[in-house]
């Protein structure tokens, strides 16, 4: 049987120890809230210096679409679309010649295999 005295040594290392080890994540996370607000501070500046840089620059007028000449539309719509046409037959023809390649094997290179061991 353990003296009463013991149990008390034991309840205070363990609350001391409890309390250290909250005193070491609160300075932890007392490091990172300081670096989060550090770069948060830099990230600040740099958005005023690109927003300074960019509002010299007017954006251009708005002209909506259904209000612009049809004809003039439907032609960059053509254009747009007899491009990713020629780049999807690009593509596909890219990977035909892949599938040709992997499924057409010169038999001279595989000619090791053929042979017999003695």
């Amino acid at each position: 049987m353990m003296p009463w005295w013991s149990w008390l040594v034991i309840w205070v290392v363990l609350v001391l120890a409890l309390l250290g080890m909250f005193m070491y994540l609160g300075y932890r996370l007392f490091v990172k809230g300081m670096t989060t607000l550090r770069a948060l501070g830099d990230l600040t500046e740099k958005t005023e210096l690109l927003s300074r840089r960019f509002d010299d620059e007017p954006d251009p007028p708005f002209r909506p679409a259904v209000l612009g000449p049809t004809r003039e539309y439907a032609q960059g719509w053509e254009e747009r679309r007899a491009t990713n046409a020629t780049i999807r037959h690009t593509r596909r023809e890219a990977r035909v010649r892949r599938g040709k390649l992997l499924v057409s094997a010169d038999p001279r290179r595989f000619s090791h295999l053929l042979r017999k061991r003695h």
